[in-house]
């Protein structure tokens, strides 16, 4: 019931843009200059990131679906291998084209590839890890002979300007600031998507990844929700949905279909949830130690949470030095679901990865509180 990982492939769409352009390609929201985002970058250490934009005119230059194609064909786990090899093609993302059909299913029309099994899964940052999981449990199982995992984020169509330029007092013509909720977020996120290959054998002719378990955590049962998108939370904790409402024109004044992030409770909880909860269970159940990790591959939303990260896992008994740390969120963004597939191809093809070695790969996820953590072996 061995699975490996044949190929990692990622596709950031155009080119990079730094901290001081940012607002030149998502624009300004009423044409001023935003008050939080130096503040809000220098927490981060975002110093670059993508953008599915046209820098000349604002316009989306990709799709969703567009971008995970492009992962997809990105891929090369054996000579010859093309996209209609495929035989489990499973989906992750936070931000699909459409509310339906499933952002797998537009992945499948945009490759044109022969019909195969195809799943989507939804949610924030672990909807490419549950895509992930689905892939490398349908190949080890027997169910197929491979799959194709993806996660895939188009974050910005729902942080440019004109996303918020409709925002008025009442109807009025006073301009509303954006948010603080979904202007923190408009600093924070970007566009990519990435791509793995699933088999039951390594290949012959270099490194393969055995993977050898995923362990996939919620604790929205303890938690209140912290990021969404599609409703308002109130200050009891509970949320609104934007079908609730008498009409589309309330959700929008309302600023229901803007992506949001609760930053207070996201700075309370994170760490807590995903040391103290998350990985003591983990460690608990699989009999783990730091010293069996040769790498720690940590999907984290801003390089302000790194030192607390790693004052929690020592504390825990379960340091891991910060050289055996690989991020790359600073030079490719906080891609979301993405993520963990950005960071796996560039360390894949870095050519430090040593026969032997494990790969404990960090997946949070804020929206209501969920923690993925999975272990790999470089065969």
């Amino acid at each position: 019931m061995e699975v490996y990982i044949n190929d990692v492939a990622a596709y950031l769409p155009n080119a990079p843009v730094d901290n001081d352009r940012i607002e030149e390609i998502v624009g300004r929201v009423h044409r001023t200059p935003s008050r939080i985002k130096k503040r809000i970058l220098t927490n981060n250490g975002i110093e670059q990131r993508y953008y599915a934009i046209d820098p000349a005119t604002g316009e989306l230059t990709h799709t969703n679906a567009g971008l995970t194609a492009a992962a997809i064909r990105g891929l090369a786990p054996y000579p010859g291998f093309s996209p209609g090899a495929i035989q489990c093609l499973c989906c992750g993302t936070t931000t699909p084209d459409l509310i339906a059909p499933g952002h797998g299913l537009m992945v499948h029309g945009e490759l044109g590839t022969p019909p195969c099994e195809v799943v989507s899964t939804a949610g924030i940052c672990l909807s490419g890890i549950a895509a992930f999981k689905y892939a490398f449990m349908n190949v080890a199982l027997g169910l197929s002979d491979n799959a194709v995992a993806t996660g895939s984020e188009l974050a910005s169509s729902l942080i440019r300007s004109n996303f918020f330029e409709h925002l008025k007092a009442d109807g009025a013509n006073e301009r509303l600031p954006v948010p603080f909720e979904s202007e923190f977020l408009r600093w924070m996120i970007s566009d990519a998507a990435g791509a793995a290959f699933l088999s039951r054998s390594a290949a012959q002719d270099r490194l393969s990844l055995r993977v050898d378990w995923v362990e996939h955590i919620s604790y929205a049962s303890r938690l209140e929700t912290c990021m969404y998108a599609g409703g308002v939370k109130s200050e009891d904790g509970t949320v609104t949905g934007w079908r609730q409402l008498a009409s589309l024109q309330e959700a929008l004044d309302g600023n229901y279909l803007a992506i949001k992030q609760d930053a207070g409770l996201l700075n309370e909880q994170i760490v807590r949830v995903a040391v103290d909860w998350a990985l003591a269970a983990v460690v608990a159940k699989r009999g783990l130690t730091a010293a069996e990790v040769d790498w720690f591959l940590p999907h984290y939303s801003s390089a302000y949470f790194r030192e607390k990260l790693l004052a929690a896992m020592e504390a825990l008994g379960f340091g891991i030095p910060s050289e055996r740390w690989f991020t790359n969120l600073a030079w490719k963004g906080n891609t979301g679901s993405a993520s963990i597939y950005v960071i796996l191809e560039e360390l894949f093809h870095s050519g430090r990865l040593r026969k032997g070695e494990r790969l404990l790969c960090f997946i949070p996820e804020s929206g209501r509180f969920s923690i993925a953590y999975m272990m790999l072996t470089v065969v």
